[in-house]
């Protein structure tokens, strides 16, 4: 079976040879870069990175410029590294479209736990050609490909995993905390703005139907279509 491969960008050698490490003794193919340019340029030349980690400070080019180009052509999962901890640099990377962020100093095998989570759900050729259907969204589990009324709509991976999530459970409130906790995976230090930040995006990018995922107030969100 072919090694899944991951690009690490941090502009300190120790960090990237520390991750590194880690990758490639849970049998990943790690490929490395120092900055921001050298990021984009091995993401363009190599072209089969199955997820990005990515430094937020970084020379040249900082993670979310990084971030905000590949997101342009691409919704391979990626993992933000900050020092940092702002709230506002959080949102910000979740507003283009980050899958998961983590603040340093983080434990590398919490690192390489959610690697394996996200390529695990983001593997969806592992499926057996699940489909999800409701109120005129059709979502192809295994394609990873969702139509509304027919014409595809291009999600992230965290936009994609949280439809799914709402449509598993149509007609049922769900609580902030049960949604990071399946969504976002239950190690996920996260709060509620997270959330609201992605059904944001989500509701935006399907349209009209996004009046099937409507806010329960003081709770969280509950998908239903009208019939």
């Amino acid at each position: 079976m072919e090694k899944e491969k991951i690009l690490v960008v941090d502009d300190e050698g120790r960090m990237r040879k520390l991750v590194k490490d880690f990758l490639t003794r849970e049998g990943y193919e790690v490929a490395e870069a120092a900055d921001g340019e050298a990021a984009l340029d091995a993401f363009y030349r190599e072209k089969d990175f199955a997820l990005v980690i990515l430094d937020v400070m970084m020379p040249k080019r900082n993670g979310f410029e990084v971030c905000r180009e590949i997101r342009e052509t691409s919704k391979i999962p990626i993992i933000m590294l900050t020092a940092r901890g702002e709230e506002s640099d959080e949102l910000n990377g979740f507003d283009l479209g980050v899958d998961e962020y983590i603040s340093k100093p983080f434990s590398p095998k919490i690192l390489v736990a959610r690697v394996g989570a996200i390529l695990r759900r983001s593997g969806a050729g592992h499926r057996e050609g699940e489909k999800l259907s409701a109120g005129g969204i059709t979502v192809d589990k295994t394609a990873h490909i969702v139509t509304v009324d027919e014409n595809v709509v291009e999600l992230s991976f965290k936009e994609f995993e949280l439809l799914v999530y709402f449509m598993e459970n149509a007609g049922i409130a769900l609580s902030r905390e049960k949604i990071l906790n399946n969504v976002w995976n239950y190690d996920y230090f996260g709060d509620a703005r997270t959330i609201d930040t992605h059904v944001k995006k989500l509701r935006a990018k399907i349209g009209e139907k996004g009046e099937y995922i409507r806010t329960i107030w003081g709770m969280g969100y509950k998908f239903e279509v009208n019939e």
